[in-house]
């Protein structure tokens, strides 16, 4: 098909074009205030582990044979140059947003200010908190004895020039790391004649310099933030006679040491102590330097505080029952009689819980085997399976411990579980077990009943509250039996079973959606109503995109609701004009993925914990799971379709990129989220 390669977008800038969405929602004046803060904190985490994990990656790519990346859509230099164009630029538009911010604050009687701006009585009051809770924790390097390794990847530090007034012979410097991970950022001070008052906790040490270094006889003192990302990307070797969690531990040490991808620092720092920073990180040209703003690390800003009414925040939208699943009734028997859809954060995350709790007590159960991604800091879902190991049954855990930044937590509830006498299975070489699977089994009767449970995202109760996902609760026999059967493959990876209802990565996965939209193809083709519905966070895979293209050039009306990277364009004559994109990003991060394909009128429903990326469909075990009972279905279409009219946070992803909002009817807002949680509530009125 011709002009595919023009038409495919660098997928590094389509990821920051997500990100400016989340931008947008930091600037959206119909976002309380206390949260544009906190989109900002979102947006600048985002930006942190882009850095950490692709900018790192396309700079490997510049070493290599291009032969070896096997990219011929991507020119590494020419996408390190634009990653800097663009960011540069959001950065500016951060900053306007930021003062923005600042200023409606103010006129709220709320004010964010610096050590400068210090009253004498607010002055005592930061120096009491210094003593009394900062103090303790800094422990100051000074420059000329540092070692690039003694430093903290993404920590936020200060570096302090260190004079005696009159004697610049004795100019030294040091570096001082805020100890953000102890204490909060934001430091709320007493409020004066109904004004309020926050202070950074970088300013709070600013202040009291001199409580650290005038001891040694300095009595000028200077501070600018610094902060530099390393190479987050694990090489783990290939040494049999160590287990996987020994390379896995080694691997992250080794992050820990991992060269810089980028380095931002205030540009008011003296050149001299510039040079001397950069030498001491090993920081060369080649690596990505911002000179920024007095302050950095703007990810804490999620937890930026409310000292202000509670309408500058969301509204509560705390999780709703189920209109199905009822208190003080078994979970269990009423999977057995009907599948049930749970959708996260509209739905509580305490039913999930509940049903491992009664599947622990209840005596008939004999077994559970579950998967786990990313848990919760004080898992409920951990607590609830070692209980159930506990109580006499079997519980069998595959936990992927190479879940990226989750590793060292994943390898402390892999020992706390085994420990507890729950069978532990730690990863695939070669894969990433990226499926959210639950399989309950019963014995009922002389026979054995298995309730399955099969989710778009992770088992974690404190992600339920801000991601959208959804699971299926079923006893369907044969979807049982199949995710039986993916449980059997992760202790014998090289015997691939056959599935009879789930569709399965890396084995067939890519191929059975190819195969259902080649029949969406021939159905336009013979005059046949063909239409698919996709919802999903990344749609990169260059195969699934090529099949996009020729199925809408075959008439094929496709509908995407795509929230992160998209290479595919839409609305391209001749090529993609039959197909439209929009993105939603708004209060809660969506991320249940969901397929719909019209099949000649007796239409299909997947929901997968796959994206359509070349990695889910090859180097990862995925599951998408057909859902048969038309109440559900039209369950699923009603909330697409809900999706679907979003004018409020809804995106049109097209050829310019350019992330203008849906536009609709003036007078009807749609929210989409806001929306389906309507939907929920008036269904247990």
């Amino acid at each position: 098909m011709a002009g595919i390669k023009s038409n495919i977008i660098n997928r590094e800038v389509s990821w920051l074009h997500f990100n400016e969405r989340v931008l947008q929602e930091a600037a959206d004046p119909a976002t309380p205030l206390i949260n544009r803060m906190k989109f900002l904190g979102i947006y600048s985490n985002n930006r942190d582990e882009f850095f950490r994990v692709r900018v790192a990656t396309v700079n490997r790519m510049i070493t290599m044979d291009k032969a070896v990346f096997n990219d011929k859509y991507s020119n590494p230099r020419k996408t390190l140059r634009e990653i800097s164009r663009i960011t540069k630029e959001q950065q500016k538009e951060f900053q306007r947003i930021y003062n923005a911010c600042l200023h409606e604050l103010a006129e709220n009687d709320i004010f964010v200010i610096s050590d400068k701006d210090l009253t004498p009585t607010q002055g005592k009051f930061v120096e009491r908190y210094f003593r009394d809770h900062v103090r303790p924790s800094l422990f100051p390097i000074i420059l000329s004895n540092l070692k690039a390794a003694s430093l903290h990847d993404r920590s936020l530090y200060l570096a302090v020039v260190l004079q005696v007034k009159g004697k610049p012979s004795l100019e030294k410097y040091a570096l001082v790391e805020v100890p953000v991970n102890t204490l909060s950022r934001f430091i709320i001070l007493p409020p004066e004649n109904e004004k309020r008052f926050i202070i950074l906790l970088d300013d709070v040490i600013r202040h009291c310099l001199n409580e650290i270094f005038s001891v040694f006889g300095f009595n000028s003192f200077k501070a600018y933030a610094v902060k530099f990302t390393r190479d987050a990307e694990l090489d783990i070797d290939n040494d049999v006679s160590k287990s996987f969690i020994e390379l896995m531990t080694e691997g992250l040490k080794q992050r820990e040491l991992a060269p810089p991808v980028r380095f931002v620092y205030d540009r008011h720092m003296p050149e001299r102590l510039l040079k001397q920073l950069l030498a001491k990180l090993n920081i060369s040209q080649g690596d990505t330097i911002s000179a920024g703003g007095r302050y950095h690390n703007f990810k804490d800003f999620v937890g930026f505080p409310n000292i202000g009414t509670p309408g500058m925040e969301f509204s509560p939208m705390p999780p709703l029952e189920h209109q199905g699943l009822r208190v003080n009734k078994s979970i269990l028997a009423g999977i057995k009689d009907k599948d049930y859809l749970l959708h996260y954060p509209f739905h509580s995350f305490h039913y999930l819980i509940d049903l491992l709790r009664e599947a622990s007590l209840d005596p008939q159960v004999k077994g559970i085997k579950m998967t786990l991604y990313r848990v919760a800091s004080n898992s409920n879902v951990v607590n609830a399976l070692i209980n159930a190991a506990r109580n006499g049954k079997e519980v069998t855990v595959f936990l992927e411990v190479q879940a990226r930044f989750d590793e060292e937590a994943n390898i402390y509830w892999a020992g706390k579980m085994q420990e507890e006498g729950v069978k532990v299975i730690q990863s695939i070489p070669g894969y990433k077990v990226h499926a959210k699977l639950l399989l309950i089994r019963r014995k009922e009767g002389i026979k054995n009943v298995y309730y399955a449970g099969i989710g778009t995202g992770n088992f974690n109760e404190t992600t339920a509250k801000v991601y959208t996902d959804i699971s299926i609760l079923t006893a369907n026999r044969e979807i049982a039996a199949d995710v039986n059967s993916v449980f059997h493959l992760f202790e014998s990876i090289y015997n691939a079973p056959r599935f009879s209802k789930l569709i399965v990565a890396p084995f067939h996965m890519r191929t059975h959606f190819i195969k259902l939209l080649n029949n969406e193809i021939r159905n336009a083709k013979a005059g046949i109503d063909a239409w698919m519905i996709l919802k999903i966070n990344n749609l990169t895979d260059v195969k699934m995109v090529k099949k996009l293209y020729e199925a809408s050039a075959a008439g094929v009306k496709i509908q995407l609701i795509v929230r992160g990277i998209c290479v595919l364009q839409p609305g391209v004559s001749k090529l993609s004009d039959n197909i439209e994109a929009t993105a939603i990003v708004g209060r809660f991060l969506e991320h249940s993925r969901i397929m719909v394909f019209a099949n000649g009128g007796n239409e299909l429903y997947y929901l997968s914990s796959a994206d359509w990326m070349e990695r889910n469909f090859d180097n990862r075990i995925e599951v998408a799971c057909p859902v048969f009972d038309r109440d559900l279905q039209r369950e699923i279409m009603t909330l697409l379709q809900i999706q679907l009219r979003d004018n409020t946070k809804a995106r049109l992803i097209t050829p310019s990129r350019s992330n203008q909002y849906v536009k609709g009817n003036p007078n009807l807002k749609i929210n989409s989220q806001v929306e389906t949680y309507k939907f929920f509530k008036d269904k247990i009125l």
